[in-house]
This record gives structure tokens, C-alpha cells and sequence, in this order.
């Protein structure tokens, strides 16, 4: 017998990302068949009635609601589960009540607080975020907005307030900035330098930051923009190109570094543009676009690990040496070999499972110009979309960081079920030849993301053995070694178990092509 319960605490608000920890707790209890805990918005509200888990107080709760809903076995085991979130989140108040750090509840507070603070990061709900922008930049504040599911319209109209009061508004969506040496909300810990960066690519920004510093740069600034600010005509680049004019006036940075998904033409225009104007060598990076050239001080670069190779040989005044892979030749063929001769004849697909949008896409862009087809939730093409981003066909790149997969939890860098799970439902096909995976470290991200994910890749191996072939498991770092997951320990937990650990998640792609154009 299956038994639901449901709580629902008036005015309770508790933080989303702390509310998914305890989800998560809670899923994992003897005899409970699945759990909710969150706050009563309307999306978690809709969720819960697809789940068959809403009553009348579900549906009438607010966004400030504490909603704790079980699916379990017994009536014991749904009670005891509910008891759990409960002592959790009471543990939490207690915690926070016993803390000597005043965490102010408005920004005019927190401005107060801290009077000389020049920049906020806002994450509040995206029906909200707009209002807490404009009053931000109202006060004379850089913004870094966090939030998503702002509107077009918003964005543009905080965009050009920011651009009359010259400030940066990063954001909507923006989940990475370096400013002034310091990490914000998913980045990593990078050396000072004279190489300064805009990125309309959150993970993009952290594998080119982190690459530079494996090739012995630093940098000014890491200035992230949100996703929309190149792609839509509308925006017009308005913070990419604040951002340029900030460090063609730095004196301290002395590369510029531009990243973005593929960018509206008539934007590109602009940007390239701006770029031309500063006077410096600046290296161009847009996912997917031509590469290879230059053009007086722009330099266009294939990939995001070029890009920061590239930047770091100008920063020293030296001739950048373009190369696929930064181990030798007769290595990579020797992995390549090893990978491939237990394979059985069957296996021929890849399945890349990523936690980074930028990453997922480089790679998808890389397997698609070179054998064809893949699939995948991040397709602009109609046709290789995934009828069901759950469901993989073959050759598939899906990012695990998509709104579909995180709707209800935490995104996948924070918490690793999500790609822990998919790797348990790729490992019973008997076709997929590779995995190919991206480990970010850094600030926010999960405090051992390659041990999280051991366990299940482990099974993966065991389980094509067990068939009569082999899996190979290709991976890459984003991290450094200043980052408290300790890449080093990272990457032998990852090999430990037989998994390639590359330098770059380019180096990784192209060391999966060349194993699955061996067996394909």
C-alpha cells in the first residue's frame, strides 16, 4: 500500500537550494517512494499536482508556504519522514539563530550593513528579481543577477538603466563573475594576471579562466552577462560591450577575452566592433562559430581552451602553437587503443552527461561538424531534439543543467543525483561505446563532485563487462588547484576506477571522437 502526506506551514520561508538538501535527505529514507520539500510557488505548486501529491492546501499556498509532501509505504514510514524534515529545518533556524553574523533581510539593510559595497548579487524569484534590480541600480550598485525566468522585457529596460547610470547588470541568469580577484556564485579560484574577460557563457568563463591559469596566466576581471545579452538583437550586447569599454580603460588588463554561445549577427557586429576600438590584442570565443584567423588585434579562437591559450601567449608577447592535445601524440593513441580493444562489436554511441551548458555545447558542436547527427536537449535543430530529454538516442549530449532536469532540485554541480541517475539508466544500454563527463569545481559547486558519481560509474564498468564489452569513460576537470575540492584527489578518484581524465573538455571530446571513429 502506497500512502501520501502532506504538511503545509503558513508563512515559513526557508532558502530553495537548502530546501533540495533536505529533499534529498528525505528521498533517501527506508520506504519512502518520493518526497517534496519546498516552497509553495507556482511551479513547485504545479509539480506537485503532475506528482499526484497536491490537496486544497497545496494548491491555495503561496510562495512564502513551506510545503513538505511523502509518498511512502506506510503511514509510519511517511510519518517519520515528515518528522525528519521537520528536525532538519529546525535545525537550520537554530543554527542561524545561534550565529553571530547579522544576515540582513532587505537590501536597503544589507546596504546599511555594509555602506562602502559597490556590487550585489541578487537570487530571488524571477517574478521579484526586476523590482530588487532597478531598486539596486537605483542605489548606485553593479548588479550580478542570478535569478532566471526574467522577462525580455526586463532586461532590456534594466540593461539600459544600468547602461545610463554606467553600471554593469550581469544577469539575468548570470552564474559566474571573477570581480576584483573575488569568485562569485560558481566560479573558481584564479591567479591575478592582466587578462580580463566578458562571457556570455557561465561555464564557459570557468573552463577559460581555469585554463588560463594551467598555462601560467591570471587574470583582471571574469565579467559574466547572462545568456541573452549576445543571442537576442533586442539586448544588443549592452553589457558585453560595457564590459569591453570597462577593460579597454583598465590599465591593468592587457588581453581581452570575449565568450558567448553563437551570437545574433548584427550584435557580433557590434562587439567585434568595441573590440577593434580598445586597442588591445583581444581573443574572440563564439561557441560553434568560425575560428583560426586574425584580424589586426582580433584573434578568433575554436575553442574554449585555445581561447585562454591564446590569451595567455599574447599576455607574454609569444607566438601561440595551435595542437589538438597537450600530452603527446603516441599517448593519446595508446589510450585511444586500450580504450577500444575490450569493446564488443555492438558498441557504438556516445553519451555525453553534462553539468555545464557551455561545456555540453562545445562538445556537441564539436561531435556534430565532425560525424554527424547528435541529439540532444541543447539542439537548435528541430529534428535532433530529444523527444524526451530523459531518454537518450544514439549519439546524445544532454545537459543535466537544463530547466527540464532541475525543476524541484538542485542544479546538477550542486547536487550530483541527477547525473548519478542518468548514468544508471545509460549503463543498461548495450550500444554506448563512451560517457563523456565534465567535473566543475569551484565556489557553490558540490564538495566532491567526481566521489559523488564514483559509485554509479563504477557499476557502469562492471555492467558492460558483465555483457561481454567495455565502457569508456572519458572526463575533464574545470577547476584549480586553489579550489577546495582538491583537483589533484578529483582526478584520482576518477582513474581509480579507469575513467581518462583530459585536461579540457576539448581535449576530452576529441580523445571520445577518436575512440568512437574507431568502433563506429
Amino acid at each position: 500500500m502506497i500512502l501520501k502526506k502532506i504538511l503545509v506551514q503558513k508563512d515559513s520561508y526557508y532558502d530553495s537550494v537548502f530546501l533540495m538538501l533536505i529533499n534529498k535527505e528525505v528521498k533517501q529514507f527506508d520506504g519512502v517512494k518520493d518526497a517534496v520539500v519546498s516552497m509553495g510557488t507556482d511551479v513547485n505548486v504545479e509539480l506537485l499536482k503532475d506528482m499526484g501529491l497536491a490537496n486544497e492546501e497545496v494548491e491555495s499556498a503561496t510562495a512564502n508556504d513551506l510545503i513538505i509532501a511523502v509518498e511512502a509505504e506506510s503511514e509510519e514510514v511517511a510519518e517519520k519522514a515528515i518528522e525528519a524534515a521537520k528536525e532538519l529545518l529546525n535545525k537550520k533556524k537554530s543554527e542561524s539563530a545561534e550565529s553571530d553574523e547579522y544576515r540582513p533581510v532587505s537590501l536597503d539593510k544589507a546596504v546599511e550593513m555594509l555602506p562602502d559595497a559597490n556590487l550585489v548579487v541578487i537570487s530571488v524569484p524571477g517574478a521579484f528579481a526586476a523590482r530588487e534590480v532597478r531598486k539596486a541600480l537605483n542605489m548606485n550598485l553593479h548588479v550580478m543577477l542570478f535569478s532566471d525566468n526574467v522577462s525580455l522585457e526586463d532586461e532590456i529596460e534594466l540593461k539600459k538603466l544600468a547602461e545610463e547610470k554606467g553600471l554593469l547588470m550581469m544577469g539575468p541568469d548570470c552564474g559566474t563573475a571573477i570581480i576584483n580577484g573575488k569568485p562569485l556564485c560558481f566560479a573558481n579560484v584564479v591567479k591575478k594576471g592582466d587578462i580580463g574577460i566578458v562571457a556570455a557563457a557561465g561555464t564557459g568563463l570557468q573552463e577559460v579562466t581555469c585554463s588560463i591559469e594551467k598555462f601560467g596566466g591570471g587574470i583582471t576581471q571574469g565579467i559574466g552577462t547572462g545568456g541573452r545579452d549576445l543571442k537576442n538583437s533586442q539586448v544588443g550586447g549592452r553589457m558585453m560591450r560595457m564590459g569591453i569599454e570597462a577593460l579597454k580603460n583598465d590599465p591593468e588588463t592587457k588581453v581581452i577575452v570575449v565568450i558567448s554561445k553563437p551570437p545574433a549577427e548584427d550584435v557580433a557586429g557590434k562587439v567585434i566592433e568595441a573590440l577593434k576600438e580598445t586597442g588591445k590584442p583581444c581573443v574572440i570565443h563564439f561557441v560553434g562559430l568560425g575560428a583560426g584567423k586574425q584580424e589586426g588585434n582580433l584573434y578568433y579562437a575554436e575553442n574554449l581552451e585555445e581561447a585562454a591559450g591564446m590569451a595567455v601567449a599574447l599576455s607574454k608577447g609569444e607566438k601561440y602553437e595551435k595542437r589538438t592535445f597537450t600530452i603527446p601524440e603516441e599517448e593519446v593513441e595508446a589510450i585511444v587503443e586500450r580504450e577500444t580493444q575490450n569493446m564488443a562489436p555492438g558498441q557504438k554511441y556516445l553519451r555525453g552527461l553534462y553539468t555545464g551548458g557551455t561545456l555540453a555545447d562545445e562538445a556537441m558542436i564539436l561531435f556534430e561538424r565532425e560525424i554527424g547527427n547528435i541529439y540532444s536537449n541543447n539542439q537548435t535543430k528541430p529534428e535532433l531534439v530529444l523527444k524526451d530529454p530523459h531518454t537518450s538516442q544514439g549519439h546524445t549530449i544532454v545537459d543535466l543543467g537544463d530547466d527540464v532536469f532541475t525543476v524541484g532540485r538542485p542544479h546538477p554541480m550542486i547536487d550530483p543525483s541527477t547525473r548519478e541517475e542518468r548514468i544508471i539508466k545509460e549503463m543498461e544500454d548495450p550500444e554506448v561505446a563512451v560517457m563523456l563527463l565534465d567535473i566543475v569545481l569551484g565556489y557553490s559547486s558540490h564538495e566532491d563532485p567526481a566521489g559523488a558519481i564514483l559509485d554509479s560509474l563504477k557499476k557502469a564498468k562492471v555492467k558492460a563487462k558483465e555483457r561481454g564489452g567495455y565502457l569508456s569513460i572519458v572526463t575533464s576537470i574545470t577547476g584549480t588547484k586553489g579550489d577546495f575540492q582538491n583537483m589533484d584527489e578529483q582526478k584520482k578518484k576518477l582513474e581509480s576506477i579507469g575513467c581518462v581524465v583530459m585536461p579540457s573538455n576539448y581535449q576530452a571530446s576529441m580523445l571520445a571522437l577518436k575512440i568512437i571513429r574507431k568502433v563506429g
